[in-house]
């Protein structure tokens, strides 16, 4: 019988990546015995129904107790008090991490209450889907994603490496940097555009009655990936947002910049500024599908036997 990678693996949330995470680590035997915890009892209730993992309970501190590695699966604001629960329990060598996608924050507030006997190791695996809930899992969403490990000044080395051998067995590429830069990366990548998603959909439901059912109506594809971006987790991008607000800050005032030239160019008909900038950008998205992180079907780069049933059309 294969060894597994981790003895006893704890997971503190079981919302997409949570639940995710246990399917995979079910799917790929990557755990001895994998324990999941919420503080839901509607959750818990429903983890057990469908079955991905071995124990369930309501309490951090009670799955954390004699767990190997321990990943907090919670909104990057939930972060510390989760730390808080557990840190007490983590036994000599216990690895606890996360999956949140502000990484410097999440240090600063976890860090204090992990133990030295313990090692703290957070990690961003960059997949998801607008769903949310233990439903929303599926053991293929790690797939040649990447996730990002963000090791603080001084981690053990050991302790990185079975991190990243963790989210290597569950599908995923993997990339060290520190958590500064992650911020700054992830907010052009991902949090800036949420929030221009949120903005525009936002703008769209306060036009008036008439004018908004047409836009449901005669939505086109640029609107309907802008509200499915916008239909996610609203507790997980509050705290994002708020966690990352440096990054976002700076990387908005760029953003603002390049879309005051697109104005002017508009308002000037400069046609030749528009063509080479969409000339440009159309070269981005044609690298992301070479690069594997996206296909050029229709399906967010997932094929239908991947997607769990209600994502289905």
């Amino acid at each position: 019988m294969i060894r597994p990678l981790v003895p006893r693996l704890a997971i503190i949330g079981a919302g997409l990546i949570g639940s995710s995470l246990a399917r995979a680590a079910r799917e790929k035997h990557l755990a001895g015995t994998i324990v999941v915890a919420d503080r839901d009892a509607a959750v818990c209730a429903r983890v057990r129904e469908l079955g991905f993992a071995d124990e369930v309970t309501q309490s951090a501190a009670e799955a954390a107790t004699d767990a190997d590695i321990v990943i907090a699966c919670v909104p990057v604001g939930a972060s510390g008090a989760v730390a808080a629960e557990v840190g007490p329990h983590l036994k000599p060598g216990a690895i606890l991490s996360d999956v949140g996608s502000v990484k410097a924050s999440v240090v600063e507030a976890m860090a204090p209450f992990v133990p030295a006997h313990a090692h703290l190791v957070p990690a961003h695996p960059v997949a998801g889907t607008e769903f949310s809930g233990p439903d929303a899992g599926f053991a293929a969403l790690f797939e040649n994603r990447w996730c990002i490990v963000t090791p603080p000044e001084g981690a053990d080395p050991a302790a990185v490496d079975r991190i990243v051998a963790l989210w290597r067995a569950a599908g995923a590429n993997v990339e060290t940097m520190s958590a500064q830069h992650h911020d700054l990366v992830l907010a052009i990548t991902s949090h800036v555009p949420h929030l221009i998603a949120y903005n525009i959909v936002g703008t769209a439901a306060e036009l008036e009655e008439t004018l908004t059912s047409e836009v449901i109506k005669f939505s086109a594809g640029g609107f309907r990936d802008f509200t499915r971006i916008a239909s996610s987790d609203p507790t997980m991008w509050r705290d994002v947002f708020l966690s990352n607000r440096e990054a976002v800050l700076e990387m908005l005032g760029r953003f603002t910049e390049d879309l005051t030239a697109l104005q002017r160019a508009i308002r000037y008909g400069d046609g030749d500024a528009l063509f080479e900038h969409f000339t440009r950008t159309r070269a981005i998205r044609r690298s992301i599908i070479e690069q594997g992180q996206e296909t050029a079907a229709p399906d967010f780069g997932r094929r239908a036997a991947e997607k769990p049933k209600h994502e289905q059309s």
